[in-house]
């Protein structure tokens, strides 16, 4: 009889972490200030997302683009690789940290699944010992530099999904997976077990 490979998706702000990462993280490539004026000069459109009535995503994206188009990519990857660091540290509730190790103590693939930014979450899967990575990406101009557009699609939602789907091909496998919000849904519909987790309380799964 064959034995099907296992996975345990993981998505991260909220799930691994108490908090979300992508403010704090932008704050610390441009300052708070440049931060709390791309929030507030897009707020309509990010209360339109929260409430159901707006495109999370096209919101995302001009809150990025006010922040990072024009920057060197290399520089918004360096401050990503400290704060990642950082975040491994420090961010990780013990719960998530525990659960982690017992999964790949049983020879689980972890996977990360989240909408936060490769620049700062390939460093915490490094430091974590996480096998795969699926978020969001930015992207490049020709020069290096960021456009502030998201490169493919926000890791969100369907997305979620759609990413584990690729990862997994045409094998079978038995999924854990562990998610926060709405945005996870998705991902928590895919899976054999599906565990709620609250500000990085991860319940023991029944």
């Amino acid at each position: 009889m064959s034995h099907r490979r296992t996975f345990a998706a993981f998505d991260f702000d909220g799930t691994l972490t108490r908090r979300d990462t992508l403010v704090p993280f932008l704050a610390t490539v441009v300052g708070r200030t440049a931060v709390m004026r791309a929030l507030a000069a897009e707020s309509g459109g990010l209360a339109r997302a929260a409430a159901g009535r707006g495109d999370r995503d096209v919101a995302k994206e001009r809150v990025l683009t006010r922040v990072l188009a024009g920057l060197p990519h290399s520089e918004v990857a360096t401050a990503g690789r400290a704060f990642g660091t950082e975040l491994a540290r420090r961010a990780i509730t013990p719960e998530a940290r525990d659960r982690i190790a017992w999964h790949r103590r049983e020879g689980h693939d972890v996977v990360i699944v989240s909408a936060s930014l490769d620049v700062y979450l390939g460093e915490v899967a490094h430091a974590l010992g996480v096998a795969h990575l699926l978020c969001t990406s930015l992207d490049i101009d020709e020069r290096g530099h960021c456009t502030g557009r998201l490169l493919g699609a926000n890791c969100r939602g369907p997305e979620k999904a759609t990413r584990l789907q690729t990862l997994f091909g045409t094998e079978k496998v038995e999924l854990w997976a562990y998610g926060n919000s709405r945005g996870d849904d998705e991902m928590l519909a895919l899976a054999d077990h599906a565990v709620r987790a609250r500000r990085g309380r991860i319940r023991r799964p029944t």
